[in-house]
């Protein structure tokens, strides 16, 4: 039986690596898609040389991990960066079986003649969950090549964030790229000049054609979270097919039994379809226990792995005053992507009863990549949908979602809104709306009425920069 020769190993590292060969040649299908808006941020991470840390960039299946270190690639080129000094391989290849990150390295310095300990090189290690122990490999190559720029990514984002967390302190630095912001939805779609682009300090932008604008952020909620399904309007036909199948369940039925060990593959299924359902509501682990059966143990821990996954946010509750209870027993749930919940179940229109929840759903998506310590407050007599925490543990401000005009004629319904703002000192909050904007002093609170399409493209649109 013929084995592998090494120069066959070679070959494929050059068939990855185009642009040794013709400068500037990046793969066709990478040039084809527009950059992300995450783009900037993350380059700026992958061209520093002062920290020697390596970069684990992390996200949901289908995001387009592989596209941004393509595109990381075509820029840096660009800027004039030797093509030879930059390094592109996806581990998952059968090829590469057995090899370690140093193996690779050593193949990458013989194909190119770049000495990896001298010169400065840029290292980018695609789907790197499939080397097992990668995160020993890659912490040893950061301490022992003081002139390599290392990331390491990959489609099981729960192993990554385990074993980046566990055996990363003081060499890895994690970057997350979410689903699709608003934003870049409407950015990726050329539809931008729906939002009018001048905008004052504290104030959100605006549309100059709203109707048209919600029609745009309803199709987001139900499609909107993957660059892939955006454009694809065979894929909208039956999203079931291409989320659920390629997305969801690739990380309930393998992703996260191989890392945790799970054996009852259907208690994970049933729990998240749960969960996925009930989006943007407060749930319990009493009454998710006595609603499936499965110990309350067992529970907590299942959303925990879909958390590490990023296919759920969990997001604690706080009282009237800002405190946290001291039991958690109450907590609300948020798939991190709205349109997940179009794939599990159907999509939606704009007056479905599920309308409000995804509204929410996608408002805080919109935050997730941000540091920002957010909760929801509830007591006996009220509730606030979203308040972030400073850091005495202050409420910064608040916000209050809605999907309807009613409530700006209806300013008795905010009485609970109006009285965590008076408690905590909040000048100001903001509520969302369907279409109306408009400012309404009540009870020497200034209440913010707007648009929560308008809302949503800010959010995402200043957070990314």
């Amino acid at each position: 039986m013929k084995s592998i020769s090494r120069e066959q190993i070679l070959k494929r590292i050059r068939q990855e690596n185009p642009w040794w060969e013709e400068p500037h040649q990046v793969p066709d299908v990478y040039c084809e898609w527009h950059p992300r808006s995450y783009l900037s941020p993350f380059l700026g991470l992958v061209k520093q040389h002062e920290v020697r840390r390596a970069i684990v960039l992390m996200g949901p299946r289908r995001v387009g991990k592989t596209v941004l270190i393509h595109h990381s690639i075509m820029n840096m080129l660009e800027d004039k960066v030797p093509p030879e000094t930059i390094f592109y391989v996806s581990v998952d290849h059968p090829l590469y079986n057995g090899l370690g990150l140093e193996e690779l390295l050593q193949l990458f310095a013989e194909a190119t003649k770049v000495d990896v300990l001298k010169s400065r090189a840029y290292v980018f290690f695609d789907e790197i969950q499939y080397l097992q122990d990668w995160e020993v490999h890659l912490k040893s190559l950061v301490d022992s090549y003081p002139n390599l720029n290392v990331v390491a990514s990959g489609s099981a984002a729960a192993a990554l964030r385990l074993k980046s967390t566990e055996s990363g302190a003081g060499r890895f630095t994690s970057f997350l790229l979410p689903p699709l912001t608003f934003q870049e939805y409407l950015m990726l779609l050329g539809l931008e000049g729906l939002i009018d682009s001048r905008k004052k300090v504290g104030e959100l932008y605006q549309s100059n054609n709203i109707d048209e604008l919600n029609q745009q952020f309803l199709h987001y909620l139900n499609f909107g979270g993957y660059p892939e399904v955006i454009f694809s309007q065979r894929i909208q036909e039956d999203p079931a097919r291409f989320i659920k199948a390629d997305i969801i369940d690739k990380v309930l039925l393998r992703d996260l039994p191989n890392l945790y060990g799970i054996q009852d593959i259907r208690e994970l299924n049933s729990l998240f379809t749960t969960l996925a359902f009930n989006t943007a509501n407060e749930v319990s682990l009493e009454e998710l226990s006595k609603g499936s059966g499965v110990a309350k143990n067992t529970i907590k821990k299942y959303i925990e792995y879909l958390d590490a996954a990023f296919l759920i946010r969990g997001i604690h509750r706080v009282d009237r005053n800002a405190r946290h209870f001291k039991r958690a027993n109450f907590f609300k749930v948020y798939l991190t992507n709205p349109s997940m919940r179009a794939a599990l179940f159907s999509p939606i229109g704009e007056e479905d009863p599920a309308m409000g929840d995804l509204v929410e759903t996608a408002t805080f998506a919109q935050w997730f990549h941000s540091d920002a310590s957010l909760h929801y407050a509830r007591w006996k007599y009220g509730e606030v949908d979203i308040v972030r925490l400073g850091p005495q543990q202050k409420p910064v401000w608040a916000v209050e979602v809605k999907w309807s005009d009613r409530i700006v004629d209806h300013p008795e319904e905010l009485r609970g809104l109006i009285s965590f703002c008076a408690t905590n000192q909040l000048a100001s909050v903001l509520v969302t709306t369907k279409t109306r904007r408009e400012q309404k002093v009540i009870d020497g609170v200034q209440v913010n009425f707007v648009p929560a399409s308008e809302y949503c493209y800010t959010v995402g649109r200043d957070l990314v920069g």
